[in-house]
């Protein structure tokens, strides 16, 4: 077991690979991560599988044979994606079973065409879960003030959830406030509440929007105060009468995802991100880079404060760079959606050209 990654498993923070491709399910790479490098989960976006299908031939042959089938598009995509996440699944489900739940979970996310459609986002989670057929494996959905009601009702439904593109504490407190909802209803309906959820902020993209609006003694340190100050939010909930009125009921708690934690500045660090965000009870998901740099020179050498620390005093200073965090924090979610929008268009593109690509001819 690699001793900085252990590390930070033993903190209470739990490492998850951002990363999903059939090269690394078929290859044994997966499986190493999780025995060797305290891998624990999963998560899956629209970019990560654009790139995974377009930039080989690990998938050729598996659309080929599904477009024979009279599988298209999106349906194509989702049945090409299931057949990766439910091995995954299978890889995680002894630290799932071992950890009551809690762990060992992979994420697939509903189309991003649908960020902005309550009612049809509410109708693809729920079908997507009950297509994959298995315990461990949450459902992405954003949140966008249109995702905000279907993660309640999703949530209410007994759908796990992972609540995708948070860029601030006021994303991750209504994202948290939906969860809460969708949990009391089902107290009050007189059904289990022990439905999963996480919460996923996304980081590093604070620093490059503003990257070229500031100073460089600024560089790479917007992005840790917002976590900064979301973690506060996170604590101060788990504190709250509202929260353990829930916790005595059974309800488990909708932990805080840290996202988007892979350095994008070259003169940084490049475990910059992973250090800086170690934290009890939360989950970090990092790229493939990323946990390979971290279990070669990481360090963890304190963990967040539960109280915010430093992070008003860091807003202070950008607001005086000209820096307004709060737009900042919509323009962001914006440009996500539009972001995994036109990686799902390219997506849909490769998929067509390789639906109709000759099949393989192979030796016998």
């Amino acid at each position: 077991m690699n001793p900085n990654t252990r590390k930070l498993h033993d903190l209470g923070q739990r490492l998850w690979l951002d990363n999903i491709t059939r090269g690394l399910l078929t290859s044994g790479t997966l499986g190493r991560y999780i025995s060797e490098l305290s891998v624990t989960g999963l998560t899956s976006n629209p970019t990560i599988f654009e790139h995974a299908i377009g930039s080989g031939a690990f998938y050729d042959d598996a659309i080929q044979t599904l477009a024979a089938r009279g599988l298209s598009g999106e349906d194509l995509f989702f049945e090409l994606a299931l057949e990766d996440l439910r091995q995954a699944a299978d890889l995680f489900r002894p630290i799932h079973d071992a950890s009551g739940g809690v762990d060992g979970w992979v994420s697939l996310e509903v189309s991003p065409l649908l960020a902005n459609d309550t009612t049809n986002t509410i109708k693809a989670a729920a079908q997507l879960h009950a297509r994959a057929a298995r315990a461990n494996l949450f459902i992405k959905i954003p949140g966008t003030p249109e995702g905000i009601p279907a993660i309640e009702q999703s949530i209410f439904d007994g759908v796990p959830i992972n609540v995708t593109l948070l860029f601030s504490r006021e994303h991750y407190v209504a994202a948290a406030e939906a969860y809460l909802r969708g949990i009391e209803r089902r107290i009050k309906a007189g059904l289990d509440p022990r439905i999963e959820s996480v919460a996923s902020l996304f980081v590093s993209r604070w620093d490059v929007a503003v990257k070229e609006e500031i100073s460089p003694s600024f560089h790479n340190r917007l992005g840790i105060a917002i976590a900064m100050r979301t973690y506060k939010a996170y604590c101060d909930l788990l504190a709250s009468e509202r929260w353990r009125k829930l916790a005595a009921a059974g309800a488990r708690p909708q932990r805080l995802l840290w996202a988007s934690t892979g350095t994008k500045d070259p003169a940084a660090p490049d475990t910059l991100y992973v250090q800086a965000l170690a934290a009890a009870d939360t989950i970090n998901t990092i790229p493939e880079k990323t946990l390979l740099a971290f279990a070669k020179h990481g360090k963890v050498n304190a963990t967040l404060p539960a109280d915010g620390g430093y992070a008003e005093t860091v807003f202070e200073e950008f607001r005086r760079e000209g820096v307004h965090d709060e737009a900042l924090a919509a323009r962001l979610q914006r440009e996500g959606v539009e972001a995994f929008a036109k990686s799902w268009s390219g997506l849909m593109s490769r998929i067509r050209e390789k639906s109709s690509q000759p099949a393989t001819v192979r030796s016998p």
